[in-house]
């Protein structure tokens, strides 16, 4: 009897104890899917594989303030065992990464997009092509001032048909109190002998229909006021006239 009690209470504990076992396999598995997080002082990490055996890996680095620090390149060709690293100074913190061939020559260009921000949020591209374990630096083109009219960051990157867009909303003014219009600027970037051309893919105008219809409206009462002045010139001087007279 005692036998009999000892198996029954040694059963049950071999079932609570798998029981428990199963409640803890979920949070096993969370913990394994979660993206490991990057140690400090590295702040972005982000691995491009071109190729088989070809990877670059984008990382960004800096203790103390987010707006300063450097960034990396790391390219592993695995397959002729050659690794080279190709640094710069970072104006803000990274934001995207983008691989392409821009200019269709087989060499890749790995940009890099950051975000910056002083009155307005701005961003800037770093850009690399590599043939072979070289790379050469790319000068990405400024906004021009037509370009800029209206500017207030926010930008948006993206590939499309092997050339990089940029587009961005525009604003009624450049300043704090600047208000947005709903339209976007975008532009069109290519590249042809490592050398940056940009095409602006919609119309360059900050005003709206109703700033239009005002200026419209505005030129006859211009016209109107100054036609008035006039009659009230003339009858000035006729009025002088006639007391000359008599």
């Amino acid at each position: 009897m005692n036998f009999r009690k000892f198996l029954f209470i040694a059963t049950a504990g071999l079932v609570i104890t798998g029981c428990s076992n199963n409640d803890k396999k979920p949070a096993a598995a969370i913990s394994a899917a979660a993206k490991p997080a990057v140690m400090q002082p590295f702040r972005f990490h982000k691995a491009i594989e071109v190729s088989p055996g070809q990877t670059y890996d984008v990382v960004s680095w800096g203790r103390g303030s987010t707006q300063t620090g450097s960034f990396a390149i790391l390219h592993s060709d695995s397959a002729g065992m050659k690794y080279t690293t190709t640094t710069g100074d970072l104006d803000g913190a990274i934001t995207g990464v983008y691989n392409a061939d821009m200019d269709l020559d087989g060499n890749p260009e790995i940009l890099i997009q950051s975000k910056g921000k002083d009155t307005v949020s701005y961003a800037k591209i770093y850009a690399f092509e590599f043939n072979n374990n070289e790379a050469d630096k790319l000068d990405f083109p400024k906004l021009t001032n037509s370009q800029r009219k209206g500017y207030r960051g926010n930008d948006n990157f993206y590939i499309k048909e092997g050339k990089l867009i940029r587009e961005f909303p525009i604003y009624d003014s450049n300043d704090s109190t600047a208000k947005s219009t709903g339209a976007k600027r975008q532009l069109e970037y290519s590249l042809r002998r490592n050398s940056f051309t940009v095409t602006q893919l919609s119309k360059d105008s900050t005003s709206t229909k109703a700033n239009d219809a005002v200026a419209k409206q505005a030129e006859p009462e211009k016209k109107q006021s100054v036609s008035k002045s006039k009659k009230r010139k003339q009858t000035e001087t006729k009025k002088k006239r006639r007391r000359r007279r008599g």
